[in-house]
Order: structure tokens, then C-alpha cells, then sequence
């Protein structure tokens, strides 16, 4: 297995995903919301970077980041995340449906990624593959709690909203 080729194919996914959020963060009207957007995109980048430095490490390149650079920093693994999600918030977030699926399916298929290739690789490249996918992880368990709890608004809700 090409381990170059995974990290490439790693960072175009990271690419498209921070394109995904970014591109929805100007969708909604609600500061919560769009704050929520910006602040994953923002950490897309992160991925980016990261991966990037990898690749460099890989090539024997100067810059290539440590792996331990992103353990610790991951505002969606944080409790309180979820705990500021109000009543208000959680009815801004049922025009955003659809969005808050496909932001949950893309963060899974991320997670599906990093641990199939995790499991075909050794080593420097096992250890940071495993950490994207906890990293992506939380991601994935944000968005479908997101979802779940925005869904549940919307089925209790009158006919017409």
C-alpha cells in the first residue's frame, strides 16, 4: 500500500469537507449556527495542515508536524459544545436538516477512511491516521447529535412549521 497515496487522497477529502462547511456557514442567518460552521472549517484547515506536514515528514522534507500537534484541541470533543445548544438554537437548526446530514455522513466517512487505512499501515503514518479518525470522531458524534436533536424539534412542531 502506496501510504503517500492515502495521505493525498486524505487531504483532497479534507479539502472538500472544509469546502462543505464553509460554503454552509453562509447559508444560515442564526451567529450559533454559522459560528458552528466556521469554527469546523477552521479545523478542516487544521487537518489540512497537518496532513500536509505529514506528507513532508514522509518525503523527508523540513516542516512535517508531530502528531501530538493536534491531540488536546478539538473544541467539538469538548462536553460543553453540546451544552450550549438551547431550545432557540436547535429550531434555527431545522431549515438545516439536510445539512446537518450530510455534514454527519461526511464526518463518518471521514472516520471510516482514517481507521480502514489505520489498519493497513504501521507505524508513524498508523498513529497519526488513528488520531484523524478520533479527531473526526467527535466531529461525527456532534453532528448527528445535531441532528437528532434538531429532527426531534422539527417532529414536534405544528404543521408549516
Amino acid at each position: 500500500m502506496d501510504i503517500k497515496k492515502i495521505f493525498e487522497y486524505a487531504l483532497q477529502r479534507e479539502e472538500e469537507g472544509q469546502k462543505f462547511f464553509t460554503d454552509n456557514a453562509g447559508r444560515f442567518g442564526h451567529a450559533t449556527v454559522v459560528g458552528i460552521f466556521k469554527t469546523l472549517a477552521a479545523e478542516e484547515q487544521r487537518h489540512i495542515e497537518f496532513i500536509q506536514g505529514h506528507l513532508k515528514t514522509l518525503a523527508g522534507e523540513e516542516g512535517g508536524e508531530a502528531a501530538g500537534d493536534l491531540a488536546g484541541t478539538d473544541f467539538f470533543q469538548q462536553a460543553a459544545a453540546l451544552e450550549k445548544i438551547d431550545q432557540t438554537v436547535l429550531e434555527s437548526f431545522v431549515p438545516a436538516l439536510p445539512v446537518l446530514r450530510m455534514a454527519y455522513l461526511i464526518e463518518r466517512d471521514f472516520v471510516e477512511f482514517y481507521e480502514m487505512a489505520a489498519g493497513r499501515t504501521t507505524g508513524k503514518s498508523r498513529e497519526v491516521l488513528q488520531m484523524l479518525a478520533a479527531w473526526e470522531r467527535g466531529h461525527e458524534k456532534l453532528f448527528k447529535t445535531l441532528h437528532d436533536r434538531a429532527f426531534e424539534e422539527y417532529a414536534h412542531m405544528p404543521w408549516g412549521g
